[in-house]
């Protein structure tokens, strides 16, 4: 319970980007348009993978739920950003920073799960072409996705109702332009040990397991590419796992970049700023990835410009 002289705190204030001063106003554009882009070309991915039987294959299923992943991971955490920049700070209600971070950590950990689940659909389509078709079916794919949908959400709904059940007294001041999870729990006048130990117990399936699988797909799909006896046969084979080892490791190295950097006072703003590279930078280069390395989507794409332009044209 809270003492008299430290009420309980029922509003959160973000100091966001304090040292900006006069780069708040090109950051804020800039952002700004990142986040255009990010909406459209993940909304571009969704809506060609849904209304194109051409495109309805495993790898852009996956695809198409990484966008998913990406656009709410987004959503919920740049508007807010945006806000705080320009004005510098920004109050929220205490449920509503606990709200955030729980959908960010669905999103983010899901895409985890997702890629783990594109590296198997890899090591497949090279390692066992022949079984390819016959293992990865609709159903398979759809019961992937939403395991990885439904699991996380399990897990991180978990350590969440642990965040509700902690005390916030007096101090409610977070530097930062969004709730993550780090400044919410050292905001806490409770004993959080029980609460990080949850947190670390539930990062090792959600983040540490899909890595290692991923790496060992990996270890597979270079042992069966360099079998090839051709060059071109072994440049066809990379080229249609590329794209997603392209995104593996902006995303992990991204996630490694920010949380095995030092969590000292003198390294919050320099955090802050490397946050944005699995919020910003991320969720923007995927879709640029998928729409200029794929031939299926950038035939798809200029297809339905040609029409809308024969369209105007008549």
């Amino acid at each position: 319970m809270c003492t008299e002289n430290n009420t309980k705190v029922t509003e959160i204030f973000l100091l966001g980007f304090r040292d900006l001063e006069e780069a708040k106003f090109p950051f804020f554009v800039v952002s700004l348009l990142i986040y255009i882009v990010i909406l459209c070309g993940n909304f571009l991915i969704i809506y060609l993978v849904t209304f194109n039987e051409h495109l309805q294959i495993p790898m852009f299923f996956f695809v198409k739920h990484l966008g998913l992943a990406d656009f709410i991971l987004t959503t919920n955490i740049i508007p807010m950003m945006l806000h705080v920049t320009l004005n510098g700070e920004i109050s929220i209600s205490l449920a509503y920073c606990i709200f955030q971070l729980h959908s960010s950590g669905v999103s983010g950990f899901v895409q985890c799960s997702l890629l783990a689940a594109m590296s198997y659909d890899r090591y497949l389509a090279i390692c066992r072409p022949l079984h390819y078709n016959a293992i990865m079916s609709y159903k398979v794919c759809l019961q992937l996705v939403v395991g990885c949908w439904f699991v996380v959400f399990i897990f991180v709904t978990s350590g969440m109702i642990l965040v509700y059940q902690i005390q916030f007294c007096g101090f409610n001041h977070i530097d930062h332009f969004y709730c993550d999870l780090g400044p919410v729990v050292a905001l806490s006048t409770s004993d959080t040990t029980f609460l990080t130990l949850v947190v670390f117990i539930t990062t090792i399936p959600m983040v540490f397991v899909p890595f290692l699988f991923i790496i060992v797909t990996y270890i597979c799909i270079l042992i069966s590419i360099l079998r090839i006896s051709s060059k071109a046969g072994r440049k066809k084979a990379f080229s249609t796992c590329s794209s997603h080892l392209m995104v593996v490791c902006a995303y992990y190295g991204s996630l490694i970049t920010v949380y095995s950097s030092p969590s000292t006072e003198n390294s919050l703003n320099k955090k802050k700023f490397l946050s944005l590279l699995y919020i910003v930078f991320t969720p923007v280069i995927n879709p640029i990835i998928y729409c200029w390395r794929n031939k299926e989507i950038r035939k798809t794409l200029n297809k339905y410009v040609h029409n809308n332009k024969h369209s105007m044209n008549k």
